[in-house]
């Protein structure tokens, strides 16, 4: 009887930990999740995806090690979803890592590295069946979204980041952050039927994000010298390349809609970041502080999910212990928070 007891006991203890441990395998095909990038620590290794089911309230961490048995790489920098594959890049590593968008599991690791040196991707975006990513070494790759190979190469400005399609035409950032104090101040323009630059638009010193709204404006974060010049929005007008520059800080843009939530427009001196919401119809700060931002520790990235009219903040915390991510209703009104891995930045959804 003792033994019969014993057993049933540890079969009770087992059932529990299976139901509160969830594993890759209860998971598969992945849906009403996100997939949230962890960049790790530069040099470390330890980039990691977490999956966090909408449905559970569950996350597991190491993801990618799970289903794919190896590290996903050294600083994980951006991942976005383009029809049915996900593509993350990683930096340190110098590769792109194609995933499946229903398993999760890896389909090809892409080496970007010419020469014998690392390209060292930042950004990613599409255009119809091609991936584009943008390199520090000063070119954007164009990548075959069938036979995974990188085609071609496009020179731009030095140490590219973001890039954004508006009417057939690619933007790109030139940053030049690894040349400080000899920042690029330029944003090159890529017409994408030839695949070839036309020409650089002068916006800013140290110009890293870009995205474009309903009607094909470009905007342009540029980061300044973080002294004298500060970090500024910036328009470019898709037919005339006018640039108009606004007044307030903004060091990060990401969409919502028909808006765009600022990061940063406070004093970039304190540190006191809010996520403020720009109209783009007006251009206008509508609202400077969506979110209360009183329980997140380090602001690391925003993620809007139109479907669900959810907003996703990554909190990385102390940068040397996990972080979480937030998930806030559509009026920005705290709702759930979820634990995730080192450094959590980028998010994207399966629905």
């Amino acid at each position: 009887m003792r033994l019969i007891s014993a057993l049933i006991l540890l079969s009770l203890v087992f059932v529990s930990c299976k139901k509160d441990d969830p594993t890759v395998e209860d998971n598969i095909p992945l849906n009403n999740g996100m997939m949230v990038l962890c960049e790790g620590l530069y040099q470390q290794n330890n980039s990691s995806l977490s999956f966090v089911n909408f449905n559970s309230n569950q996350t597991i961490d190491n993801f990618f090690l799970s289903t794919s048995d190896r590290a996903l790489g050294d600083t994980g920098n951006d991942i976005k979803r383009y029809g049915g594959k996900v593509y993350a890049i990683i930096n340190g590593s110098s590769t792109v890592e194609v995933i499946s968008g229903i398993t999760g599991i890896s389909i090809k690791q892409i080496p970007m590295v010419e020469g014998g040196v690392a390209k060292q991707p930042r950004s990613v975006t599409f255009y119809e069946d091609k991936i584009l990513v943008s390199c520090h070494d000063g070119f954007v790759d164009v990548i075959d979204t069938t036979s995974l190979e990188v085609e071609q190469r496009i020179q731009v400005g030095s140490n590219p980041e973001g890039l954004a399609v508006s009417n057939d035409m690619l933007f790109v950032a030139n940053s030049g952050g690894l040349n400080f104090p000899n920042y690029d101040s330029t944003v090159s323009v890529i017409n994408l039927s030839t695949f070839t630059e036309e020409l650089k638009i002068t916006v800013g010193i140290n110009p890293v994000g870009v995205e474009v709204d309903a009607e094909g404006d470009i905007y342009v974060i540029t980061r300044g010298d973080f002294g004298t010049t500060p970090s500024r929005l910036n328009k470019i007008n898709p037919t005339s390349y006018s640039v108009t520059q606004f007044g307030f800080n903004a060091s990060s843009i990401t969409p919502m809609s028909d808006n765009f939530f600022l990061i940063g427009y406070a004093d970039l001196s304190t540190g006191d970041n809010q996520v403020g919401l720009f109209n783009t119809s007006g251009d206008v700060l509508t609202n400077p502080t969506y979110i209360d931002m009183s329980a997140i520790q380090t602001l690391y990235g925003i993620t809007y999910h139109p479907g669900l009219n959810k907003i996703f903040i990554s909190d990385a915390k102390d940068f040397v212990t996990t972080g979480d991510v937030f998930e806030f209703s559509g009026n920005g009104i705290f709702e759930n928070s979820y634990q995730v891995g080192l450094n959590p930045s980028k998010v994207v959804f399966y629905d």
